[in-house]
C-alpha cells in the first residue's frame, strides 16, 4: 500500500491486503464496519501506535473514559476533530 487513495479504493475488496501492517488492518475493519475485528486485532498489542488505535476506537464507540486513558498510553490527547477526521490522520501518519 502506498498511499492514501489505494488503501482507501482496497475497502471495497472483502478482505485487507496481506501486505498491510497490523494497524492498518485494524483500521481497515473499522472503516468496514466491523468494530469487534478492529478491536480483536489491536486490543493486545502494547505499542503507542496500537495505544492510538485503541483510544479512537473506544471514542467511536462513545466509552470515552476507556478512550482517554489508551490516549494517555499513547501519548496523545483526545482530538477535537471528528471520528472521520482522526481516522484520515491515524491512516496517513501509519502509511
Amino acid at each position: 500500500m502506498q498511499n492514501f487513495t489505494e488503501y482507501k479504493n482496497s475497502l471495497s475488496q472483502t478482505f485487507p491486503g496481506d501486505s498491510l501492517s497490523v494497524y492498518l488492518k485494524a483500521l481497515w475493519y473499522d472503516a468496514k464496519g466491523d468494530w469487534d475485528k478492529a478491536h480483536e486485532i489491536i486490543q493486545d498489542l502494547p505499542d503507542k501506535n496500537a495505544s492510538w488505535i485503541h483510544a479512537y476506537l473506544h471514542r467511536k464507540e462513545g466509552d470515552v473514559g476507556n478512550a482517554d486513558y489508551w490516549y494517555s498510553k499513547a501519548e496523545r490527547k483526545r482530538p477535537g476533530t471528528s471520528l472521520n477526521e482522526e481516522w484520515e490522520n491515524i491512516v496517513n501518519t501509519l502509511l
